[in-house]
């Protein structure tokens, strides 16, 4: 039944493609993934996140953290809750070897002033390092698709996404409008 809602999500979504389950092949298992993520790194839709070249830490922790019910996604988590630590490891560890892809995104001089300055009184580089490119379980956020960081942001502050309450409390101090435009500039990068 779960399978059956999950390939009607993916067909919703524009695409049709199995998903993974513990019993497919490492193929099987990327075909699932690139379905919604891409062949190529971009993604099929603005809201899913790039995964090609994102840090192998983060994606494990995210994997980790769908399959759990600590990170909410109705069909992340059909997905992901029939892996085992081991592919969920090989998972991360595969797509972390791709290149990440140049999306063709844009951000204006005011959505990068405020951007900086937000990030500044953030010390958002602290935990996403220089360029914002990430490191272990910190998220690259250079490049990645506007519509879903900003999304993200939103969720973090809302308290909906709740798998990292330090970044609910840091963002729960920013005005929407900062989220959005700290989301453009990202995106930009």
């Amino acid at each position: 039944m779960m399978r059956e809602w999950i390939l009607g999500a993916s067909f919703l979504a524009g695409v049709l493609w199995p998903v993974p389950t513990w019993a497919q092949s490492a193929e099987e298992q990327i075909a699932g993934c690139v379905a919604c993520h891409g062949e190529d790194g971009r993604p099929n839709a603005p809201e899913v996140p790039v995964i090609f070249g994102q840090q192998e830490g983060y994606l494990y922790f995210q994997l980790r953290d769908f399959k759990s019910g600590a990170r909410r996604s109705e069909v992340m988590h059909g997905i992901a809750s029939d892996l085992t630590k081991d592919t969920m490891k090989a998972l991360a560890a595969y797509f972390a070897t791709k290149t990440w892809p140049r999306l063709p995104q844009a951000a204006t001089a005011e959505q990068a002033a405020v951007a900086a300055r937000t990030a500044n009184s953030g010390m958002c580089t602290s935990c996403h390092m220089e360029g914002y490119l990430g490191a272990s379980t910190a998220p690259r956020l250079a490049g990645q698709q506007q519509a879903y960081l900003e999304r993200t942001l939103l969720q973090f502050k809302t308290k909906e996404r709740a798998n990292n309450p330090a970044m609910s409390a840091l963002v729960e101090t920013y005005p929407d409008a900062d989220i959005e435009a700290i989301a453009h500039y990202l995106g930009s990068l």
